[in-house]
């Protein structure tokens, strides 16, 4: 059905290997021939949150020899197998299939292996075949947060918190290359000597930035942020540390009557996170459209429209920005806009949308403090080149923005909710805010792990209780900031 194992399963046994055609789905580019460096025993998940890990110790490097028998049986491979036939198989028959048929050519051509190698060439060739190659060990890893990969031999994980380098290596530059282009192609987009920078996503929604030579000195630089298979909750970060029970009810109850939510911090600090943790808490009969330079939240409400933006083609036309999704949104009945980062002139959109009847719309921003948030939204207005006083900015977002919650990533690989803040209004040409809660950094354990607590500042009754009456959440709000202002006495 395959192929031509019956007279002619030795296939070529040249040096050279030409790439095959696509086989995992009609969307990916050519699959090039790629060799692995398998990590078995990297596939072990952590349930609960990781510890600060130590690097493991490496594996001998692959030998000449054991990439020119994989040279020798993917040109066989190639050779043998149908690969316009293997393309309508699941990737379960289709990984079965290739084994099959790699396991006859290890036998024809008389390679002497072990049954651990063999396995492990197996695992690489359909890893190569079907997925990306080396990658794949990584990308099972439910505990990985990011995989970076700077050229062909240096890739590093984040585990922890940590950075950690990895084991994984690829053959050379052209090998990552061509993984970098079949992961972006399946979101139709490209990378290239012509279009050396690309955002992408994985099919898991995990987010793929890829900037390719002559940019890329060493080589094609690839950063995956991994998405965890399983969404965490509120519920989750109470039992990590990153909040108390009663902070956690607090965010809760912001996102449920419809606060208006900046989510502020630094990158790798968890704001996207935070912001799906706050989506749980939106009502399954609202309207939610989210704008995301690349699609990664996860929202569960039946009624989502999940919009993205698009770069230019080659000819430098077709761009869709976000201000240009943002403006569109408006048109759309959402009863909540969600924009995934607000990096530009968008913000003032989205303020705007805010300030005319999208009450509980949400974004994220990089900055390290909600002072310096609201600041830098200011300055994001000026450089998009509107011509307003500096008063009349800071009454539209005073006036638009109900609470800033900053998340901070600590020198020891800890994620921390460090501020609930809420904006008052104005005071002459300043913005008033007010913390309702924060997080205190006491000192260090002899590990080097950060020591610290969440204090109440004592406001027992937020700007934003009137709408939490209106929404029948007036005592739930009243008994979260008396306990957590009985646990800051302690």
């Amino acid at each position: 059905m395959f192929g031509k194992r019956g007279n002619e399963g030795s296939g070529k046994a040249g040096g050279t290997i030409a790439p095959p055609p696509p086989v995992a789905a009609p969307s990916s580019s050519t699959a090039p021939a790629v060799f692995v460096e398998p990590q078995r025993e990297q596939t072990r998940q952590q349930v609960a949150p990781p510890p600060m890990q130590t690097p493991q110790r490496k594996r001998p490097a692959r030998t000449d020899e054991y990439y020119d028998t994989k040279a020798q049986v993917f040109s066989a491979l190639i050779d043998t197998i149908d690969l316009s036939q293997l393309a309508k198989l699941d990737g379960e028959s289709a990984r079965e299939e290739i084994r099959d048929i790699v396991n006859d050519i290890i036998t024809i051509k008389n390679f002497a292996m072990s049954i651990s190698e063999q396995e492990e060439l197996l695992d690489d060739i359909c890893n190569d075949v079907l997925g990306y190659g080396p990658l794949e060990p990584l990308l099972a890893r439910d505990d990985i947060a990011d995989i970076m990969v700077n050229g062909s031999g240096k890739t590093f994980i984040e585990v922890g918190g940590k950075t950690l380098e990895s084991e994984v290596r690829f053959r050379d530059n052209a090998q990552l290359l061509s993984i970098c282009q079949r992961i972006v192609s399946q979101v139709g987009r490209r990378v290239d000597e012509s279009s050396p920078i690309c955002d992408a996503r994985l099919p898991d929604g995990s987010r793929v930035n890829v900037i390719a030579p002559p940019l890329a000195i060493d080589g094609p630089a690839l950063t995956i942020r991994k998405f965890k298979k399983d969404k965490l909750t509120l519920d989750q970060l109470v039992r990590f540390g990153a909040i108390t029970p009663e902070g956690a009810t607090l965010l809760q109850i912001i996102g449920r009557v419809r606060c208006n939510i900046v989510i502020s911090g630094g990158t790798g600090s968890g704001k996207t996170t935070l912001l799906n943790c706050l989506t749980n808490y939106i009502d399954r009969d609202e309207r939610v459209i989210t704008c995301e330079d690349t699609a990664e939240l996860q929202l569960q409400q039946p009624h989502v429209v999940r919009l993205e933006t698009r770069p230019p083609n080659i000819e430098g036309e077709g761009e869709i920005t976000m201000r240009d999704l943002v403006k569109n949104c408006l048109r759309m009945r959402p009863e909540r806009i969600i924009v995934g980062e607000v990096r530009g002139p968008e913000v003032f959109d989205l303020l705007q949308a805010m300030n005319t009847g999208h009450d509980g719309s949400m974004g994220t921003i990089h900055s390290n403090s909600p002072r310096e948030c609201l600041s830098r939204i200011e300055s994001m207005i000026a450089m998009g080149g509107f011509s307003l006083p500096a008063k009349t900015v800071r009454e539209i977002i005073s006036g638009s923005i109900d609470i800033v919650v900053q998340a901070a990533r600590l020198r020891d690989g800890s994620r921390r909710i460090t501020h609930i803040t809420e904006v008052m209004g104005m005071e002459g040409d300043v913005i008033i805010t007010q913390d309702l809660m924060r997080y205190e950094i006491e000192g260090e354990d002899a590990a080097g792990k950060i020591i610290g607590r969440h204090k109440s500042t004592g406001i027992g009754k937020p700007n934003f209780w009137d709408r939490a009456r209106y929404y029948n959440e007036e005592k739930r709000l009243a008994a979260a900031l008396d306990e957590m202002e009985e646990k800051s006495k302690d």
